[in-house]
Formats: structure tokens, C-alpha cells, sequence
């Protein structure tokens, strides 16, 4: 399907002519990194920017760093990149395991980590994670920059918090500060290409502390207080998981669309939940399935 939209293209040669487009434009403009949103939505007329900035020539938006505990996530960086990154796997596993189940190898290849919570859809695959880790987005205007928590990032189905002149540069979390294991598990129609029906993330640190992070089931993808809570200081029980399960339930609004029932998704979060858990507990200790093995649900 050809491109049939009209809209000026620009390729700033750095961060201060880029963030002069986006505050002349605002709303009307577009940032192209890798692309794999963008062009399907002005392929289908689903975007009409005025104006489509390519960001690929800025040399301060790239790079993938790990210093001191803190993983710095260039607002290039593809996920391909992070799979890619020993550092990732060793010190961010459920983020690495997350990146597996994005999508297909080519559209790993283009996609973004920046562009996929930019886009704010509810089933960002790498959203969970990012919310276990208490990552902060970063962004940049004229008038400076400033950190984003990712709890309050995502504002509503494709909303963030980010204003229409500002850019963001880069993605940052930092190691928990205990040793940790994690399961990411996601609910699919099938291996491979596709978007997550329901997706639930889960660590656990060794002093019985738990974060549980769901995409997929409500309109915005995030942190399960509730269900932390059912869990925190008691070690994985039939009765400690039923009341995680309840709790689960209590906070997660899921719908029924073309893919997936909302019952479905009620009944398939609480199974996603349970092994969740229990590959990250296992996980936590050396066994259990290798991250990366057991994330398709």
C-alpha cells in the first residue's frame, strides 16, 4: 500500500534543530526513528502530520550504555540492540525477555524501545518491564528537559505525558538494588509475530518483595499494586497465590476486541500470573527455564 499523504520531510542535523521543528509544529509533527508505527499509520491515513521529522542523523539520541548500575536506552536504540547487549541480559532479564516477543526479527531490526511507549498502545510489550525496573523517560524541549516516571508516562490508550514540543532522548533504569529474577509472560495467538492479548511481568527480590507489572488488560499498561501487595513478605503459597489472583482481578479491566474475549483475558491473567511468579521465584534461586524459553503463554 502506497504512502499517499502529503507532509514536508525534514532530517535535522542535531538536537536543537530537531526540538525547533517539533516546537513551531507541535501536534502537527511526527518523529521517525524506526518507523514501524509511522508508516503503517500514514499508509492506512491514521497520521496526517504536516510535518515528518527524521531523527536518525543525531548522533546524541543513539547508543546503548550501561555505567554504575544504570542502563542508559538511546531513543534510537532498536530492541534488536537490547537482545543483543549482555549487559541487558545479565542485569535487566525481564526487559531482555520482553524484547524477544516483540513483533518479528525484521521489525525488531527497526523498531525502537522509545518509539513503542511513544505509540502508548495498551500492549507495549516492553512497557511491563520498563514499569518493574521504575525506568524514567527522558525528555527534551527548548526549555530544557526533564525525567518522567514510567508509572505516570502513559496518560491513556496512545497518550503520555510527553508535550507536543518535546522529545524524547533517552529511557534510563537502574539495577534493583538485590539480586533478582523475573518472568515476562505473554498471552499470543500465536509464536511470533504478534501483539500481546495479555501480557504480565513479574519480579521478585530475595526478601520475599514482589512487582508485578500487566500490559494488554487495561487501558494503560502498568505497575499491579494490588496484587504487590496480596504478595509482599510471604513466600509463594496456594493461599498467597489466590489471593494474588483476586487482586489481579480487582485491578485489571481488560476488553473484548477481534483477538480476545474479555473473559479470556480475565481467565488467562490469573494463569499468566501464577507461572509468572513461579518462574520468577525459580529464576531467583538458579533454576527454572532459562529466560527467554518460557515467555510465550
Amino acid at each position: 500500500m502506497p504512502i499517499t499523504a502529503e507532509f514536508e520531510y525534514v532530517k535535522p542535523r542535531g538536537m536543537e534543530e530537531a526540538l525547533h521543528v517539533f516546537s513551531l509544529y507541535k501536534e502537527k509533527a511526527r518523529a521517525l526513528a524506526g518507523g514501524t508505527d509511522l508508516l503503517v499509520h500514514l499508509k492506512e491515513g491514521l497520521a496526517s502530520p504536516e510535518v515528518v521529522v527524521d531523527l536518525k542523523g543525531i548522533d546524541e539520541l543513539g547508543g546503548l550504555s550501561f555505567s554504575g548500575g544504570a542502563l542508559r536506552i538511546g531513543a534510537l536504540t532498536t530492541f534488536a540492540a537490547l537482545i543483543e547487549s549482555a549487559a541487558v541480559k545479565k542485569n535487566f532479564p525481564v526487559l531482555w525477555e520482553a524484547a524477544l516477543t516483540v513483533a518479528s526479527t525484521g521489525v525488531r531490526n527497526r523498531a525502537t524501545v522509545a518509539g513503542n511507549i511513544c505509540s502508548a498502545v495498551p500492549s507495549a510489550d516492553s512497557a511491563p518491564a520498563l514499569a518493574l525496573y521504575e525506568a524514567e523517560v527522558l525528555v527534551a524541549g527548548l526549555k530544557g528537559g526533564r525525567r518522567i516516571p514510567i508509572g505516570e508516562w502513559f496518560t491513556g490508550p496512545k497518550r503520555t505525558a510527553r508535550a507536543p514540543e518535546e522529545l524524547v532522548t533517552a529511557v534510563e533504569l537502574k539495577v534493583p538494588g538485590k539480586k533478582h529474577g523475573g518472568c515476562y509472560m505473554k498471552l499470543s495467538r500465536y509464536e511470533g509475530e504478534d501483539l500481546a492479548q495479555g501480557g504480565i511481568a513479574a519480579l521478585v527480590l530475595p526478601d520475599n518483595t514482589y512487582r508485578v507489572a500487566a500490559c494488554a488488560l487495561g487501558p494503560v499498561p502498568g505497575r499491579c499494586p494490588r496484587t504487590e501487595a496480596a504478595l509482599n513478605g510471604g513466600k509463594l503459597s496456594p493461599k498467597v497465590l489466590e489471593k494474588a489472583r483476586e487482586a489481579l482481578l480487582a485491578e485489571i479491566a481488560p476488553i473484548s476486541d477481534i483477538r480476545s474475549s474479555r473473559e479470556y483475558r480475565l481467565h488467562m491473567a490469573q494463569v499468566m500470573l501464577e507461572r509468572s511468579l513461579q518462574n520468577a521465584v525459580s529464576r531467583l534461586f538458579g533454576k527454572g527455564p532459562k529466560y527467554g524459553t518460557a515467555n510465550i503463554c
